[in-house]
This record gives structure tokens, C-alpha cells and sequence, in this order.
């Protein structure tokens, strides 16, 4: 029997209108999204601001332009999730790194997770 399709994540490094970074996972058909003004957290203590935006088409797994790089791919896990938090695993070109995108009032913050997976 075939393995499941992981779901794909996609980290943009997108440089219009102002240098930022889009983080893109894989949900329901869709690539739910949230722009990282400085680009996903590289050590625990590090909190990064993300905010929502609108939903992509798969298409966008592999966009590029003069303006948009894929800066990392590969495929993702949730490990929980509610309204107001999902933490998952990033599996992309470099290895795995466990993240937090937690709900302020206004938008989310994206936070390294102390515990990396093995």
C-alpha cells in the first residue's frame, strides 16, 4: 500500500515591496500563508512576527520570479494545533526544525521550539 502525500511547505525569500520572507504550508488544497519580515527564527530565544495573509494556490510550491526564490522546500508535520497555535515540523533541504506559530490580538509570531526533533 502507498505511503500518504506529506503535505508540502514552501519558504519563499520574496523581495517586493520590502525584503521579507513567506512561510506557505500545505492545508486542505491550499497553502495557508504568513509573511516573515526577518525570515524564520535560527535560534530558540529569537520570536519572529508573521503575519497572515491570503491563501495561495499549490502552484506556488514552486513559484519563482524575478522578485520570489524558494528558499527552502520540502514537506511538514503538525504536531498540534487550535485556534490559537500550531506547532509543526519543517522538513526541508537542511533537515527538520520544530516551530510555534502562536495568535497575538493582531497577528501571529513564529518561535523556534526549544525540543528539535531527533
Amino acid at each position: 500500500m502507498p505511503e500518504p502525500a506529506r503535505p508540502a511547505f514552501v519558504l519563499h525569500d520574496h523581495r517586493r515591496p520590502t525584503p521579507h520572507f513567506d512561510l506557505r504550508l500545505e492545508q486542505d488544497g491550499v497553502l495557508r500563508s504568513w509573511a516573515v519580515p526577518r525570515g524564520l527564527p535560527t535560534v530558540t530565544r529569537d520570536v519572529r512576527l508573521a503575519v497572515a495573509v491570503a491563501d495561495h494556490d499549490l502552484d506556488h510550491l514552486t513559484y519563482e520570479d524575478r522578485h520570489k526564490t524558494v528558499a527552502d522546500t520540502g514537506w511538514w508535520e503538525e504536531e498540534s494545533a487550535d485556534e490559537r497555535r500550531i506547532v509543526f515540523v519543517l522538513h526541508g533541504r537542511r533537515g527538520a526544525r520544530r516551530y510555534a506559530l502562536v495568535r497575538t490580538d493582531r497577528d501571529w509570531i513564529l518561535a523556534l521550539s526549544r525540543f528539535q526533533p531527533d
